[in-house]
């Protein structure tokens, strides 16, 4: 399966122990050219043979991404995407030439997430709880 595969990647922790190795060199060798492992794991000790920490390196063709501390490194870039996944919710919401609120109870995305309106639960998932 391995050798099928264009991106593969590992995050498998024991706590308390050094992280297993599931992708030996050999399998890193049957790899794709190209091909690129991710390992989550690699602070640990790393869930592929040729990981290393910190670095990113090509062995046999196959990109080897060891960076440390990933969670760290994603925070920026995850918090830009809840804001601006925020703002488009908040732009359904707000009429665009009054600046004013002004909430289309027809939209689908409106509908998933409205759980109450006029004193009654209206989420279908919530049907019959409330009131």
């Amino acid at each position: 399966t391995l050798k099928k595969q264009d991106i593969v990647i590992t995050t498998a922790l024991i706590p308390g122990r050094p992280a297993p190795v599931l992708i030996t060199a050999d399998m890193v060798k049957s790899m794709k050219l190209g091909a690129v492992i991710v390992d989550l794991a690699v602070e640990a000790g790393g869930n592929c043979a040729l990981s290393q920490p910190g670095k990113v390196v090509v062995k046999h063709g196959v990109r080897i991404v060891g960076h440390l501390n990933v969670p760290g490194r994603l925070a920026a870039d995850a918090s830009a995407l809840y804001a601006r996944n925020l703002f488009n919710l908040l732009q359904l919401m707000i009429d665009g030439a009054s600046k004013s609120l002004k909430v289309n109870w027809d939209d689908d995305i409106i509908k998933g997430i409205c759980v109450t309106r006029d004193g009654a639960v209206v989420h279908p998932a919530l049907a019959g709880k409330g009131g």
